[in-house]
């Protein structure tokens, strides 16, 4: 079985935040899935409506080799959703060498799984926030724009590109990371 890149989409998801690794991924020709919090169609923070293949109820966790979770306009609107935690957290420990690459808020969704525990990482949340999250351990947090902590790959939202080119890298995939670079 091919293993496919399972793109998690929730309700105001940053949709330019997943372009370009999404671009890398249809260059390296590895295929993706969307799973849904549901399975109706859902808005992006710029309203671009998808429609998932499946939802992280029904979705195969073995047709997996890694998770990509885009950052969220307004992440308090996830704050109540333990069963995307629980979806994550269960991907996690199903797929040992599974990799999750999580930008801007959504890392938040990590460190509610106990993903981020003892791991360095960033996130695109300042320090209050992330404080009155409660999750966070501050003293593994790095303000570097993409960091890699094993199998986990977090960026800040505006490092959208070095953190989809990083995943691509990751997933030992064949792109040409000129594409995405200015033009000097």
């Amino acid at each position: 079985m091919e293993k496919k890149t399972g793109v998690l989409l929730y309700p105001l998801f940053s949709e330019y935040e997943i372009t370009v690794a999404l671009s890398i991924l249809k260059q390296g020709k590895h295929p993706i899935t969307t799973i849904g919090i549901s399975a109706g169609p859902i808005l992006g923070e710029s309203d671009l409506a998808c429609i998932p293949d499946q939802t992280i109820y029904d979705v195969d966790i073995e047709s997996l080799d890694s998770l990509l979770l885009p950052g969220c306009m307004d992440i308090t609107t996830l704050y109540d959703r333990q069963d995307v935690v629980d979806f994550i957290k269960r991907c996690s420990d199903t797929l040992k060498n599974l990799v999750i690459a999580s930008i801007s808020s959504s890392p938040y969704l990590l460190a509610r799984a106990g993903l981020l525990e003892n791991r360095k990482y960033t996130v695109g949340m300042l320090e209050s926030e992330r404080r009155i999250t409660g999750v966070f351990q501050e003293d593994h947090y790095s303000n570097d724009l993409v960091v890699l902590d094993g199998n986990i790959l977090t960026a800040r939202g505006r490092g959208f590109i070095p953190f989809g080119v990083r995943l691509g890298q990751l997933l030992n995939l064949e792109f040409d990371p000129k594409w995405y670079l200015a033009n000097e």
